[in-house]
């Protein structure tokens, strides 16, 4: 199977339960519970050049979402369609090279920064002077400095190392980009200038976007769509334009105080 440059995600009646170890005679195995939903009964699509910013308080269920449509989770119940094939009838290597999360904490795998750069490109089989050039290209447009190229994670700051995870996947040029707070350890100018880019790959290349961010403002100026998760469930998906961001921002707040009220409890 193939993956189209326009790739379309179609998500239906999704849930998402913890899963607990029980024994058996075969031995430890995972299974489903019914307590506490992670994600449920979520339904929502997402077409070429889509820009969506997935909101919610804190264990609202965006990092679970992101998760399930990379295959890093497979949900309880319901369907996820890639191009109207089920998710899980991709090969999830061929998957994840055309839906490129990018988690929240990404690692560079002891590589330098060159290297981390390069790899999914020569995992693609790419000619050497096209990885060059996107390597350079997206080096340039997210300002990494040349300096940095020769050194490891250890030697980055978390927003480096950020930056870094991020060019990486835009220089994959996926048809699926999924961003988990992408921004969070950034400062303002940089945000912007990853978002700039995010943006400029959606319009140009087709790419869909799915971002989750707490930061309403970088969001609303990033988004055209907007995803709003409450203790698991879809409870606004909205072109952001129809959006009342002051009304979010105070039911956000609101979520993270009766969260904090009842973790207290």
């Amino acid at each position: 199977m193939q993956v189209s440059s326009a790739a379309r995600i179609r998500v239906e009646q999704v849930s998402l339960t913890p899963r607990v170890l029980t024994s058996g005679k075969a031995g430890f195995s995972q299974t489903p519970t019914n307590a506490n939903y992670l994600l449920k009964h979520i339904s929502f699509e997402v077409r070429p050049g889509d820009r969506v910013a997935v909101v919610g308080a804190s264990g609202a269920g965006k990092t679970s979402l992101l998760r399930l449509l990379n295959r890093l989770s497979e949900p309880t119940s319901g369907v996820i369609y890639l191009n109207d094939v089920a998710l899980n009838q991709w090969p999830t290597t061929q998957l994840r090279q055309q839906v490129v999360l990018v988690l929240q904490e990404s690692k560079l795998l002891g590589m330098t920064v060159q290297q981390a750069l390069e790899y999914p490109l020569v995992l693609r089989k790419l000619a050497q002077r096209v990885i060059q050039q996107r390597v350079q290209d997206w080096s340039d447009r997210l300002r990494i400095p040349s300096e940095w190229l020769n050194r490891t994670e250890l030697q980055l700051s978390v927003g480096q190392r950020q930056v870094v995870a991020i060019a990486r996947a835009l220089a994959t040029e996926p048809s699926v980009l999924l961003l988990d707070e992408p921004t969070a350890a950034l400062d303002v100018g940089r945000s912007e200038l990853v978002l700039r880019a995010i943006t400029d790959l959606a319009q140009t290349q087709g790419t869909a976007v799915l971002m989750a961010n707490h930061q309403l403002e970088l969001a609303a100026q990033f988004c055209d769509r907007v995803l709003h998760l409450d203790r698991g469930m879809l409870v606004q998906n909205l072109p952001a334009i129809q959006m009342d961001w002051s009304s979010l921002r105070q039911s956000l707040m609101q979520a993270e105080v009766h969260q904090a009220e009842e973790w207290g409890d």
